[in-house]
């Protein structure tokens, strides 16, 4: 990997639809986000990590345990917006934008080595990672988005129903939602209208693959867990004490 600045981005909303102020929930003596930040900080790869928060109250607890908030606006409908924002206004400069969302504290620097393996690649200008599915649940939960590429590795389809259709075995696929961007990625994506499919599926990827975009989906054998129900806070709390 050529010597690029690789900027990580955490984006954090106090308010959640599943698990109101999720952010702020403890886990294990510290804030949620606060562990999210600790595992990014402890990533080699990364010339600076800032969290884009959408208020004041997670601007000031971000201060507090010695990280680098910038507010983005409240209206920002998903992480890729806030990094989009903060990429437009000019306040940081970076080639290789990472999109680390603040409810998922186990990702490591092995992960992130395998998100960006072909970040030299000029071709390239997404990235994203998939994890083969071993709990057949799984593959029918639509919490659980699925994926399927092509022989190069690029993103076909990203979907919450089972795909392939198995009308006979084979390998299902499910999305690990960690992303980089080049930079000239973020600025085409924040032109891009939202579609149909994107609605329906409630999915932003899908944007980037009808308006012509390529996602490059590297396999991880990582199993990250996100925090986005109280079942996963018990769980997440479980990996502390393990």
């Amino acid at each position: 990997m050529s010597k690029c600045k690789i900027l990580c981005v955490i984006p954090a909303r106090l308010e959640s639809s599943r698990l109101p102020r999720k952010m702020l929930a403890d886990l294990q003596g510290k804030p949620l986000l606060q562990r999210t930040y600790e595992s990014a900080k402890a990533v080699p790869l990364f010339d600076d990590v800032v969290v884009a928060v959408d208020c004041r109250e997670l601007y000031d607890k971000v201060i507090a345990f010695g990280g680098r908030p910038l507010l983005t606006s409240a209206t920002c409908a998903s992480g890729t917006e806030r990094l989009i924002e903060l990429h437009g206004s000019k306040t940081l400069q970076a080639d290789i934008w990472v999109n680390w969302q603040g409810d998922e504290p186990f990702i490591n620097k092995e992960a992130i080595g395998e998100l960006l393996q072909s970040c030299d690649n000029p071709e390239e200008e997404i990235w994203t990672l998939k994890r083969l599915i071993e709990k057949p649940e799984e593959i029918a939960s639509p919490d659980v988005v699925k994926v399927v590429c092509d022989q190069k590795g690029n993103a076909l389809y990203f979907s919450r129903s089972p795909i392939p259709h198995l009308l006979r075995e084979a390998k299902v696929y499910k999305h690990v939602g960690l992303y980089g961007y080049s930079s000239s990625a973020l600025e085409k994506i924040g032109s891009l209208t939202p579609t149909e499919i994107e609605k329906a599926e409630s999915l932003e990827q899908l944007r980037f693959l009808y308006h012509g975009l390529s996602i490059r989906v590297h396999e991880t054998s990582q199993n990250v867990l996100g925090v986005d129900t109280e079942e996963e806070l018990l769980l997440a709390k479980g990996l502390y004490f393990s």
